[in-house]
């Protein structure tokens, strides 16, 4: 893992190709490369929609800083970059199809990819038929990278994620905050990101020595409408810990649904959630001392973290949440890689972003580059949701803001 310093689904994309224009292997590109086209798929709208809208927000953020300053140095050359942004509506196959659109009639010079998972395995199988890079800010599954060298992820693996909070929970085991041994119910979704989720948190168990162990493991369908018997058998295990991995909307619903039915488990998280706005808007102190392992807080002790929050708060009157940050830098690195390449076309792109490192990156470890496999390999943080709204940054121990409370109060 990265030190701490401070550093300046598949087939139905497929399915969904076949119905898309017959396009030649290669675009055309307009004989007038006056400005960068970017082209970007969010799912703006839809079940994903809450932190969609957020990727927009962020995206757009980032490409206005650029234009504000006059432009990109392309080969000597200052060139404004002209974002076209569609809205898949959270729909694998449209979100594939959106993205030919864009490199076959739009003829953009790269792609920002969407978020979530479910959606960036559809637009993944696109961008190598044409020959056009790909980087997505909002997608974890490990399986989504290295089949293609045309694709790049600034999310680090799901299942690293995973084995970073079961880290953070040894060192509490270690501390005497818990005690060993922990029995586990996990719950995960049934996605490329949960069943990665899931093996993080078995490979960590089986090499803990016996201080882990997963009593109830069970995935569930994404937008489950009621929680109520899964969680029935959740209680039914009498686990000590409660980790689950699920999106969004199914935080919200499943917490709701723990709380209603007075569960207490000595630590809970849901992955990646626990300290996401939207989610303590809907739950409040439901949510108090959940913990979560992230891509990004603000709480990070890096100066360039502290001058993007205030900028991004100044502009938009909210505060920068993970996904503001990662779509942000997403933004900034392909743009970096455009900038390297003195080009745009799509081969010495590519090249650039393969080898480009982001040295004053706001991602946890200062440094964004991308991996073997295109997939940036970042350390994560660990937050816990304290009463009347505060979050702790509470692991690695370097970058801690408060002490990990543990095991959680009994309601």
């Amino acid at each position: 893992m990265n030190s701490f310093r401070p550093r300046g689904t598949a087939a139905a994309a497929l399915a969904a190709l076949s119905l898309g224009l017959l396009a030649p292997s290669a675009p055309l590109r307009a004989a007038d490369d006056s400005e960068i086209r970017i082209g970007a798929v969010l799912p703006v709208t839809g079940k994903e929609s809450k932190i969609g809208g957020a990727f927009k927000q962020a995206t757009e953020f980032a490409v206005k800083e650029v234009n504000d300053a006059g432009g990109l140095d392309v080969g000597g050359k200052k060139l404004k970059v002209d974002l076209k942004l569609l809205d898949d509506t959270s729909d694998a196959s449209k979100s594939a199809q959106l993205v030919e659109q864009l490199i076959a009639q739009q003829k953009v010079h790269a792609v920002i990819g969407g978020y979530g998972s479910q959606l960036v395995q559809a637009q993944s199988v696109v961008p190598e038929r044409y020959g056009v890079p790909f980087v997505s800010g909002g997608a974890g599954a490990t399986s989504i990278y290295g089949r293609s060298k045309w694709v790049f992820g600034t999310l680090s693996p799901v299942e690293n994620l995973a084995a970073t909070q079961m880290e953070f929970l040894a060192d509490l085991v270690a501390a005497g905050k818990l005690k060993k041994p922990l029995k586990i119910a996990l719950l995960v979704e049934n996605t490329e990101h949960g069943k990665d989720f899931q093996k993080g948190v078995h490979d960590t168990a089986k090499a803990s020595g016996g201080a882990f162990s997963v009593v109830l493991d069970e995935t569930f369908e994404l937008y489950t409408p009621d929680f109520k018997p899964l969680l029935g058998r959740v209680a039914a295990a009498k686990a000590d810990l409660f980790m689950c991995d699920a999106h969004l909307e199914d935080f919200i619903s499943m917490q709701r649904t723990y709380t209603q039915m007075g569960l207490w488990h000595q630590m809970v998280t849901y992955g990646a959630r626990g300290a996401d706005e939207a989610a303590r808007k809907g739950l409040g102190a439901a949510t108090d001392y959940i913990f979560a392992s992230g891509w990004w807080s603000d709480l990070l002790p890096y100066p360039q973290v502290k001058a993007f929050a205030a900028r991004f708060k100044a502009a938009t009157g909210t505060a920068p949440q993970w996904y503001h940050a990662t779509a942000y830098e997403t933004v900034r690195i392909l743009l970096a890689a455009i900038s390297k390449a003195g080009s745009l076309k799509g081969e010495p792109i590519r090249a650039a972003l393969a080898s480009i490192e982001l040295k004053d990156s706001i991602l946890p470890g200062g440094v964004l580059k991308y991996g073997k496999t295109g997939q940036a390999m970042l350390p994560f943080v660990v937050t816990q949701n304290k009463p009347a709204g505060k979050i702790d940054l509470v692991w690695p121990k370097a970058a801690r803001t408060g002490e990990p409370v543990a095991p959680m109060p009994k309601p």
